[in-house]
Order: C-alpha cells, then sequence, then structure tokens
C-alpha cells in the first residue's frame, strides 16, 4: 500500500522489513484502500517480485559459466544443472505469485513496484540459458524455442514496467529526498537485458529484414536503459555522499548498479557479435569498435561501483547484516560483471580480463551458495512457522 502521511516507506524483506522515511504521498482513490493486501487477510507473507531476484541469481550462475573464457572440467555440466534448477524455481515462483493474486497491491506499493524488473529479467536469464545451455538437455530446437518465448516475454514485461512504474513514481508515489536506492535500477534494467540476451537470437531470426530490426532493437533497448541507468546511478550517488550511509536490508541494493553496469559491457559485446551477420562493414566494425573501448570505460566504472558496493557491504556486516531477499541483490550483479568482463576478454585477449572473470566467477559461486542457503534455511523456518501457527490454531 501507498503510505499515508507520516508513515514510512519500507524495503520488502520477506517476513521482517527495513524501515525508510517517506514523504507524505499522494492521497489515494478509496478504491485502492478498500482491500487489504494478502498478507493482512490472510496472515501469511505474500510472494513480493523481490523473490524473482533468486531465479536471476541462480540463471546467471549456468550462463556466467557458458560464457567463461576459460574452461573447466565438469563445470558446464554443473552449470546445465544449475541452470535447470534456476528455470524450475522460476516455474514455482511464477505459479505462486500469479495464485495469490497480489499484482494491484504491490503495483501500489512504491517499495515493491520496483522490484517489478525482476521477474520479467528471470525470464530472460533462464531463456538465454536454454540456447547457451539446455540444447544437451531438451535438444537444439527446443532450447530455441524456449528462448524465443521466454523472450519475447520478458522483454513485452520488461519495457512495460520500464515505462510503468517511472510513470507511477512521478504521478503517484512521493518520495524523501534520501529514498533513492538500487532498487530504483529495477525496473529500467530488463530493457538492457533484453538487448543482451537477444543479440544471441539474432544469428536464428530470419535473413533480411526481421533480423535487422532485432538487432537494431536491441541496440534501442540499449540506449533506453543506459541512459535511465546512469541518470538513477547519479541519484543513488547524490543520496549515498548527501545523506547517511545506508545500512540493513538496504545495503545489497547498492550492488543493482553492478549488475546494470556489468550488462551494458555484456551488450555491447553480445551486439558486436551478431552485427556483421545484419550490417555492412563499416557499421559492423564500428560496432565492435564500441563494444571494446565503450566497454572498458564501462567496465572500469564497474569497477568503481564494485569497490563501493563491497565497502559499504563489509561495513554492515562488521555492524550486523540480517538476512532478507534483497541478499540475491548481491549474485545477478557480480554474475552480470562476469560476462561482461568475460566478453571483454574474447574481444581483446587481454590476460587481465581472462583472470578477472575467472576469480569474480569464483566469488560468484561462493556467494550463490551462501545466498542460496541462508534462502533455503528461512523458507524452511518460514513454513514450519506457518505450520505451528496453523496446528495452534486448529
Amino acid at each position: 500500500m501507498t503510505p499515508q502521511p507520516g508513515s514510512t516507506c519500507t524495503v520488502p524483506t520477506g517476513d521482517g522489513v527495513d524501515p525508510r522515511p517517506a514523504a507524505p504521498a499522494r492521497p489515494q482513490p478509496p478504491a485502492a484502500n478498500r482491500t487489504a493486501p494478502a498478507a493482512n487477510r490472510t496472515g501469511r507473507a505474500v510472494l513480493g517480485p523481490s523473490w524473482f531476484a533468486a531465479v536471476m541469481g541462480t540463471g546467471i550462475v549456468g550462463n556466467a559459466a557458458a560464457t567463461l573464457p576459460r574452461n573447466f572440467t565438469g563445470l558446464r555440466t554443473a552449470a546445465t544443472v544449475v541452470w535447470a534448477a534456476a528455470a524450475l524455481l522460476l516455474v514455482v515462483l511464477a505459479a505462486g505469485y500469479i495464485r495469490q493474486r497480489a499484482l494491484r497491491q504491490h503495483a501500489a506499493d512504491p517499495m515493491h513496484s520496483q522490484f517489478f524488473g525482476a521477474p520479467a529479467v528471470a525470464l530472460l536469464t533462464v531463456g538465454a540459458g536454454a540456447l547457451l545451455l539446455g540444447r544437451r538437455v531438451i535438444g537444439a530446437r527446443a532450447a530455441l524455442d524456449v528462448d524465443w518465448t521466454l523472450w519475447l516475454l520478458g522483454t513485452a514485461l520488461g519495457l512495460a514496467t520500464a515505462c510503468t512504474v517511472p510513470y507511477l513514481m512521478v504521478t503517484r508515489h512521493r518520495f524523501a529526498p534520501d529514498a533513492a536506492f538500487g532498487g530504483w535500477l529495477m525496473p529500467v534494467v530488463p530493457p538492457m537485458v533484453s538487448s543482451a540476451t537477444g543479440a544471441l537470437l539474432v544469428p536464428h531470426a530470419p535473413a533480411g529484414q526481421p533480423r535487422l530490426a532485432l538487432l537494431l532493437g536491441c541496440y534501442a533497448m540499449f540506449g533506453l536503459s543506459l541512459a535511465v541507468v546512469l541518470l538513477v546511478l547519479a541519484m543513488i550517488y547524490s543520496r549515498l555522499v548527501h545523506h547517511d550511509a545506508p545500512t540493513g536490508a538496504v545495503v545489497p541494493t547498492v550492488w543493482i548498479g553492478l549488475g546494470a553496469l556489468g550488462q551494458a559491457v555484456t551488450a555491447l559485446g553480445t551486439l558486436a557479435t551478431a552485427a556483421p551477420s545484419v550490417l555492412p562493414a563499416p557499421y559492423a566494425r564500428g560496432a565492435a569498435v564500441v563494444a571494446l573501448l565503450g566497454g572498458v570505460g564501462l567496465w572500469g566504472f564497474a569497477m568503481l561501483w564494485l569497490a563501493l558496493a563491497a565497502a559499504l557491504t563489509v561495513r554492515e556486516f562488521r555492524a550486523g547484516l540480517p538476512f532478507a531477499p534483497t541478499w540475491w541483490s548481491f549474485i545477478f550483479p557480480l554474475g552480470a560483471c562476469v560476462t561482461g568482463t568475460g566478453a571483454l576478454a574474447a574481444r581483446v585477449g587481454s590476460q587481465v580480463f581472462v583472470w578477472t572473470a575467472v576469480v569474480l566467477y569464483a566469488l560468484l559461486v561462493a556467494a550463490w551458495v551462501a545466498v542460496a542457503w541462508r534462502s533455503l534455511h528461512h523458507a524452511a523456518g518460514h513454513t514450519a512457522g506457518t505450520g505451528s501457527r496453523g496446528t495452534a490454531r486448529r
């Protein structure tokens, strides 16, 4: 629900919330308040869109392995298993979210609505994994069909989110001067992911105008997302230097900036790889130049953001950082940094990028194991607690 005057704006964290001051909200129509959220009606926590970040994070672990510039024994097999787990998790979460019918409540909430980009990116990530890893499991034709389907669904949802959520922020929600946080990137990042993953489909599109339209559409989505990402990063940086440092469940969301920048580098690389089959030679060569020089520049910015996010996270861990679904904000951004670094390594052959990608991937796997374990523990505890309360009521 939209905060009322004098209330606080919160970041969803499953069983708990992280209080954040908010300015008085614009009054909502009475109809918006007649139906209480599912959590209030049933006494159970509502599955929020932020939980789809678990699919994003799990899927990127597999996809990053498939594009890693160094191969290791058994890595591709393990990555395929992880991709299959991400696909299964996507089905489970999508079914659960649709069943609870909480879309309107979350759209009216100024924090939940920011994470509507997560389901779109989850679809795109699993779809790309089908093309990169799923061929040996479901066959090349089925893998391509799955990727096309999930890419189209994810792109449509991502574009709708990128247009709708900023509109709601402007017309219905009101935020305090220190309200900007990494979650504001989530609605506008999906078109960037669509451009990076859509480039993988360019060779499989019909030759001629359809293939050209797909490539140019991916470049347009790249520009759409990058421009807004840079604007939001500026707002987040301004918040960090002008107000108190973020605490609690907000801290992991700082990493989302790394994911946006890493996806930008990845998109430039995949688009430049697809360009020669579509564009005339001068423009294809220009795409390669932009992918290298522009990619290295964005990668440098990403490394600065990585250092800042890591320092803030270590600082908060020392103070005691409680587990929340926002911990998944560590995973996908780090994975996007791996794919972006790997794309640069493949293009220029620099051993600096090669081994940086390998080290970052090792950190990614370690972080994924830790967050996945804490998530399973959290889910098991929550389920047990719900069951105990139900038994007591009976």
